[in-house]
């Protein structure tokens, strides 16, 4: 990493990161020193993170740092905003950091209201959110959707309660990001997702400021790429295991699963008759245009995707680590209904039967069988729970974990005499 000196003793830190953004990089550094100069009551330093541009970026950047008081540049050889911004923040010396997106597509006048809440230590993280009450949003249909759509994924499978997870406007207090951080992995775009999500498991309040916010049309993300790699992360959320400190439910550990509890049992009952009673509604309004069967197949495939989503995120656990195994396990029960169901229906018309009631009936005990079957697959391997004994262990481990990512020189800071053994004694 190339640096920058700045003798800088700010309140506030603002990273830009940036990757080749020669053209827009020095008006934009000027417009916002000008604001914070003029309009901002607190000390603030200005830090170019250049990750590894191949354009003249960080040279503009270094003439800027030379030339303009309270700004300062950092230069990375590996690309990744997430990786600019852990390594700016970690290196603060600021109570508050901070970062918006070069564009500056954000209204500037949201930073007061987004770093106040952190200075008087009200909130640990604060974020910009064009989804909230009173926001003003000027973007294409296309981006609005996608945005939309991307925190809907969220809130439906990760169960987040904030509303915008991508608006480039982010603070956090120096001492919070100094502790979340090991446990932050992503290191380009879903860094922002994995950050807010990681700070709610662990029962940090986030702050969150409705801006005004103007879409910038020559923007560098690439749509595609970007989606497809949040949604990989989002993917690695729902199975990763979520230790006690995430504030959900622990993830497998290869220990025996405990005995039915008697909640997740009713709640698997009140999903499976809701579901039950959808599939048969679709069953009777899809029967004469696509046939027995072909309704058979199309409203059990329908009911099961809600389905599963319905018993990962209320039965289970919203946080739970076995969303992969019960996509799994929906689909196997997918499978399995078909065939039961199939074979009920056969059964019915053999004994010549081909009422609407009697297929319902021969419908209901076949969808039984696979119920049953899926619970208990649910319950016992998709999100089994933790021992006590096994929930320490895990915990120990990741405490380990994000010293050693702290202090990757051979473990230095490590407490003398403290190994992971007597960390998990404790």
């Amino acid at each position: 990493m190339t640096e920058t000196p700045t003798t800088e003793n700010p309140v506030v830190e603002i990273v830009i990161p940036v990757y080749n953004e020669e053209a827009d990089l020095e008006a934009s550094v000027r417009r916002l020193r000008t604001y914070l100069d003029g309009s901002f009551p607190f000390s603030a330093l200005v830090t170019i993170a250049d990750n590894a541009s191949t354009d003249r970026t960080f040279e503009i950047a270094s003439d800027l740092a030379r030339t303009v008081p309270g700004v300062g540049a950092i230069h990375l050889d590996q690309k990744g905003r997430g990786r600019a911004l852990r390594t700016a923040w970690l290196a603060s010396g600021a109570d508050v950091v901070a970062y918006m997106d070069v564009d500056l597509s954000t209204d500037l006048d949201a930073l007061l209201p987004l770093v106040a809440p952190l200075l008087s230590g009200h909130s640990h993280l604060a974020i910009g959110s064009r989804l909230a009450p009173g926001a003003s949003v000027v973007r294409s249909p296309k981006r609005e959707v996608i945005s939309r759509t991307y925190n809907l994924i969220l809130r439906t499978v990760l169960g987040n309660r904030f509303s915008d997870a991508q608006c480039g406007f982010k603070a956090i207090r120096r001492d919070t990001a100094g502790l979340l951080l090991p446990f932050v992995d992503d290191q380009e775009w879903f860094f922002d997702t994995e950050l807010l999500i990681q700070a709610e498991r662990r029962g940090l309040r986030i702050h969150e400021v409705p801006v005004d916010w103007v879409d910038d049309p020559d923007s560098r993300v690439h749509i595609a790429r970007t989606a497809r790699d949040d949604l990989l992360g989002v993917w690695r959320m729902v199975h990763r295991p979520a230790r006690p400190n995430d504030g959900g439910k622990p993830g497998p550990t290869g220990r025996p699963a405990p005995a039915v509890h008697a909640g997740e049992l009713s709640r698997y009952a009140g999903v499976g008759i809701a579901s039950t009673a959808l599939y048969l509604v679709l069953y009777l309004l899809l029967r004469h245009p696509v046939g027995t069967y072909g309704a058979n197949a199309l409203a059990l495939a329908l009911c099961t995707v809600g389905n599963t989503v319905a018993h990962a995120r209320y039965t289970f656990g919203p946080r739970s680590p076995g969303m992969r195994h019960a996509i799994a396990v929906g689909v196997g029960g997918f499978a399995v209904g078909v065939g039961w169901t199939s074979l009920a229906l056969g059964l019915a018309q053999g004994l010549g039967e081909r009422s609407a009631t009697a297929e319902v009936v021969a419908i209901i005990s076949g969808t039984a069988v696979a119920a049953l079957a899926r619970f208990v697959l649910l319950q016992a391997w998709a999100f089994r729970s933790y021992t006590r004994a096994a929930a320490q262990a895990d915990l120990a481990e990741e405490a380990v974990a994000a010293v050693v990512t702290a202090h990757p020189a051979g473990g230095q800071g490590l407490v003398p005499g403290v190994g992971r053994a007597a960390i998990q004694d404790g």
